[in-house]
């Protein structure tokens, strides 16, 4: 052992003075180079010399200050070998960055133009490795010229197809891709099938973002031997042609279908013959991965697919890591996009083994197709193995495994507690690794399920006992404890004392951030455990000294308002909260960012088949059918839209209000600002018998809002919060066309009422037109929205309505228990924040029909409030964006 120490030390002494030694002759080099730039009159060939000696240290690692100039004026030479110098130097020694990019732009115009095409092909080099913006603006078109030039040589015309591809994905609105499309395509047909290959990744990457410019891509040729590869033909051809077909719909010409048909067959067909080779078999297996993946997106129930589906649970028990790699991948598309899941299930042990795979990228595979295949049936197993193996999974794995984990235990929890149970456990285990968008998301859920509450602070409480308790158990347990401690507090282990203790144990080794929190759960306590106010007293007294401004103002605060003669403005502070508004999980989203991609894009999602209703071809199908999309499939659009623009941010603070929308109250050819008012002049001439559509609609009913001979108006609405989103179709009942169609609405003050597009100025004979609202309540409004619709049919006829958007659509129904109901209502106090009306009914009241109008109008029924059974009790929330929201 000391020998051998002694040979390390030995060898380190020698390379430092091999480095000494090195780094002499470099200075000495470098002096004597800078020497004679600044003498000047060098030939082309010293230039040349000496430029090769700045790059040669450049990349032995060593800073090169500069030589730039003497590049950039090799560029202009006439003699290859010193151009090429010249445009070495300048992609090494510049980047996309550098200001002396200006100063070689017109030179490498200059080049492009050139009739030498190894001149084209030097300056092609440089702008793919520069890329700057800069040099995309400036050189882009020419780049295309070269690319569609009929007089371009073969070689020149694959390094401009990928030169436009590296600045397509570098910037690509500098591209006009649709612009170029047709001559684009055209390339494809070309004798050489290198062209032919290169313009296919060009074309596959414009693809992804306007698909509907390059769908017309034909490829029908012959090929000559030297492009067959180990006896297959053209296998990167053939690969990039099945991937671009992924980006398109699926076709809807029988012929064309069978013609895929019989060519994914012929693949699959192929894919069973013994290969020669291992480059035979890479390649073929290359292909046959491809056609399975095109397979799936044209009919995931096909006979090919289920034929794939055997091959692909052969592949992932092969031997080879690349072979599963792809296996899995290939599987998890499957699982994506398919009703049908028994199949893949069959091969769940296998999957599971999977994550403990030697190769990471076979293990995130493993993870993501786990994810795919997770249902209701095989949640709890799938999510347990997850967990135990998170124990054990690399670091890079675990975060992306959090998310998954807690996306599918909300998403499949058949039982509340369960999920509650596998969240704790998920802080608990890899608390390090889970973000605020999930225990955001837990508060929520507990805050909006009563029956949770209880079971929710009992195990928060357990797990912060434990000896090792995470800080994000802290926040949890923070909030929960803080709204909902009082209904554990009679249980052994969980009084008022001991969960004060329990917190506060940790209070001085959490962040600011969370002590913050915790500081507000204290005050909570003090409305809930009078008991114990003297213990909470003594710490707001302590951190009323601090010097974090944000903790010494709570503790100030909290101070003064538990130290009030009264308790009226501590018990209204510390109200429980109330429900959050239902809403799309944060979760999602930051699970999509964790996998966002820098090259082709997927073709599907990870997850199940509702996330991959927005992939790039369901959307040009959506596209294609806009045009006779019904009344019907836009309402049932509408529910599937979040109105929230925000995530999980409110669940910490205690207030997740979407932010305002902006914008004008009217839409169509004529357009009124939303304080416009016009008076009684739009009253007086509503629609005779209107009232009968909008009675029915005002207590929540979604329908026809009027009607006549010749125009249907309907109404389909959804309403989150403050915020709001109408939907309204109009429907010409002649055969002949409406013209001159016009809709203006005129919205009271303190609603803002706001058109997603330019309404079409006619409705064609038999046919409807839609237009979507964004709904705004900025304070309380007593008065409804009119519209005026205006078209001519043989004369120009209006129609005056009022819309039924009421003060109670913006009210969320909340739930309270009688002790609840009946503090808070002690606390309104007397007139005029308690008002009653009476009215006489006609006839007996029926009561099915009253609770009915109650929910409609948005209100919670709270039962077992009220002992008499002919008495209802409804509770809710009225939310404005600016005057706050109102019990």
């Amino acid at each position: 052992m000391a020998m051998r120490g002694l040979t390390v030390f030995i060898a380190d002494i020698r390379n430092c003075r091999v480095r000494e030694l090195e780094e002499k002759r470099i200075n000495k080099e470098m002096a004597n180079i800078r020497t004679k730039f600044k003498e000047g009159n060098l030939s082309g060939y010293d230039k040349k010399k000496y430029v090769c000696k700045l790059l040669y240290m450049y990349i032995l690692g060593w800073d090169i200050d500069f030589g730039h100039m003497e590049a950039v004026n090799l560029i202009s030479s006439n003699k290859y070998s010193e151009k090429q110098i010249g445009y070495l130097g300048i992609t090494l020694l510049m980047h996309e960055n550098s200001d002396l990019v200006r100063l070689v732009v017109n030179s490498i115009r200059k080049d492009l133009d050139d009739n030498n095409e190894i001149h084209n092909c030097l300056a092609l080099h440089a702008i793919a490795n520069i890329g700057g913006r800069e040099m995309a603006e400036s050189l882009a078109s020419d780049v295309h010229r070269l690319l569609v030039s009929p007089n371009s040589k073969s070689f020149v015309k694959k390094k401009a197809a990928l030169t436009m591809l590296r600045l397509f994905r570098k910037h690509p609105d500098v591209i006009p891709a649709p612009d170029w499309a047709e001559r684009i395509t055209n390339i494809i047909d070309d004798y050489d099938l290198g062209v032919c290959l290169s313009v296919t990744s060009l074309i596959t990457a414009l693809a992804q973002q306007y698909p509907e410019s390059f769908m017309m891509v034909i490829v029908e040729r012959d090929f000559s031997a030297d492009y067959v590869y180990y006896k297959i033909p053209i296998p990167w051809l053939q690969i990039k042609l099945l991937r671009l077909l992924q980006y398109f719909p699926p076709t809807e010409d029988p012929n064309m279908a069978e013609m895929l048909h019989s060519v994914l067959q012929t693949i699959i067909n192929n894919s069973q013959e013994t290969p020669r080779n291992v480059q035979h078999n890479n390649a073929q297996n290359a292909i046959l991965f491809e056609a399975i993946n095109l397979s799936i997106h044209l009919d995931c129930e096909s006979d090919i697919v289920r034929q794939a589906t055997a091959i692909l649970a052969r592949f992932i028990l092969s031997k080879e890591t690349n072979v599963r790699y792809l296996g899995l991948e290939t599987m998890a598309h499957l699982a994506a996009v398919t009703d049908e899941l028994d199949e893949i299930k069959k091969h769940e042990e296998t999957i599971i083994l999977s994550l403990r795979d030697k190769d990471i990228s076979v293990r995130r595979r493993g993870l993501d197709l786990l994810y795919s295949m997770c249902d209701v049936s095989n949640a709890k197993t799938i999510v347990s193995e997850l967990i135990r193996y998170l124990h054990i999974a690399d670091y890079a794995l675990r975060e992306e495994m959090v998310l998954k984990i807690a996306i599918m235990t909300e998403k499949y929890a058949t039982e509340h507690s369960w999920y509650v149970d596998v969240i704790l456990q998920l802080i608990s285990t890899a608390g390090d690794h889970v973000g605020e968008e999930v225990w955001y998301r837990v508060v929520q859920i507990v805050t909006n399920h009563e029956n949770l509450q209880e079971y929710a602070a009992k195990m928060v409480l357990h797990y912060m006992q434990s000896p090792h308790c995470h800080e994000n158990m802290l926040k949890v347990g923070g909030y929960i404890l803080g709204e909902y401690g009082h209904l554990i507090a009679n249980l052994p282990g969980a009084s008022p004392i001991e969960q004060f203790n329990t917190l506060h144990a940790r209070f001085g080794l959490c962040s600011l951030a969370t002590r913050a929190l915790l500081l507000s759960t204290y005050i909570k306590f003090v409305n809930l455990f009078p008991e114990i106010k003297g213990a909470i007293l003594a710490v707001f007294n302590q951190y009323r000294h601090v010097l974090d401004a944000e903790l010494q103002q709570r503790a100030c605060e909290y101070m003064a308002i538990a130290t009030m003669s009264t308790d009226d403005l501590l018990q209204t502070v510390c109200e429980e909260m109330p429900q959050f508004p239902e809403r799309e999980s944060a979760l999602l989203s930051r699970l999509n960012e964790k996998t966002g991609q820098t090259e082709d894009k997927r073709t599907w999602n990870i997850g199940g088949k509702d996330s991959n209703e927005k992939t790039p071809a369901n959307l040009i199908a959506a596209k294609e059918r806009n045009e006779n999309t019904s009344v019907e499939d836009l309402a049932a659009g509408l529910s599937a839209q979040n109105l929230s623009a925000e995530g999980e941010e409110g669940a910490a603070a205690g207030a997740g209000a979407p932010s305002a929308l902006n914008g004008a109250a009217s839409n169509g050819a004529s357009q009124v600002p939303p304080t416009t008012k016009t008076g009684l002049t739009w009253k007086e001439q509503l629609a005779p018998g209107y009232e009968k559509w909008f009675n029915r609609l005002r207590d929540g009913a979604d329908g026809v809002l009027y009607e006549d001979s010749i125009l249907q108006i309907g109404i389909k609405s959804e309403y989150h919060g403050h915020l709001g989103r109408l939907a309204m179709y109009f429907g010409n009942k002649t055969h002949t066309q409406l013209n001159s169609f016009t809709v203006t609405v005129d919205s009271p003050e303190g609603l803002v009422v706001a058109s997603s597009h330019t309404l079409a100025t006619s409705i064609g004979p038999s046919t409807q037109i839609q237009q979507l609202y964004s709904l705004e309540c900025q304070q309380i409004v007593t008065e409804v929205p009119m519209i005026r619709i205006s078209y001519q049919a043989g004369s120009v006829q209006s129609i005056y309505l009022r819309l039924p958007v009421l003060l109670s659509r913006f009210i969320e129904p909340i739930q309270l228990s009688s002790a609840d109901f009946f503090t808070r209502w002690k606390q309104i106090g007397g007139p005029p924040r308690e008002a009653q009306g009476i009215f006489k009914a006609v006839g007996s009241v029926d009561m099915e029909r009253a609770r009915a109008v109650m929910v409609g109008h948005r209100m919670g029924i709270c039962d077992n409030v009220d002992p008499k059974p002919g008495n209802l009790v409804a509770t809710g929330v009225f939310n404005t964006s600016t005057s706050g929201k109102v019990g």
